[in-house]
């Protein structure tokens, strides 16, 4: 083999590397927001383009549960079943274990449509471990 062939070999090797390197790469999370997290600014957008389409008085979200989040006051008051959020702890929070699909498919929320991003769904975890303020 001449030097001319063993350097296209060994630049070819190379090339052929680096595009190993990159689709074997995981790839990056998407950026969420800050790990702060403000009622009105961050968990209502969510609230209002995933939920509040079942979960507003008069819809079926709401008839079945009693879950209002159209209103700070309505997620506070949770469901008939009990309280949604529990301040500072968003392990304990049903409202987290439900957006986390962590029951059966019949309790994972939003019903019969995509899982909340994680970057949504982190803002929530965040709101309610700052103590789930009206802010």
């Amino acid at each position: 083999m001449t030097r001319t062939m063993k350097l296209v070999a060994g630049a070819a090797a190379i090339g052929l590397a680096a595009v190993a390197v990159i689709v074997l790469v995981a790839p990056v999370n998407e950026a969420c927001a800050a790990d702060t997290a403000s009622f009105a600014d961050d968990v209502v957008p969510i609230f209002k383009g995933r939920c509040v389409g079942c979960h507003a008085p008069g819809l079926e979200g709401f008839e079945k549960s009693g879950l209002d989040l159209t209103t700070y006051e309505g997620v506070m008051k949770g469901t008939k079943f009990g309280p949604m959020v529990v301040p500072k702890d968003p392990d304990s929070s049903n409202l987290v274990w439900l957006l986390d699909w962590r029951g059966s498919a019949q309790t994972r929320m939003p019903h019969g449509k995509k899982k909340l991003s994680t970057c949504d769904r982190n803002a929530i975890r965040s709101w309610i471990r700052e103590g789930a303020k009206n802010n």
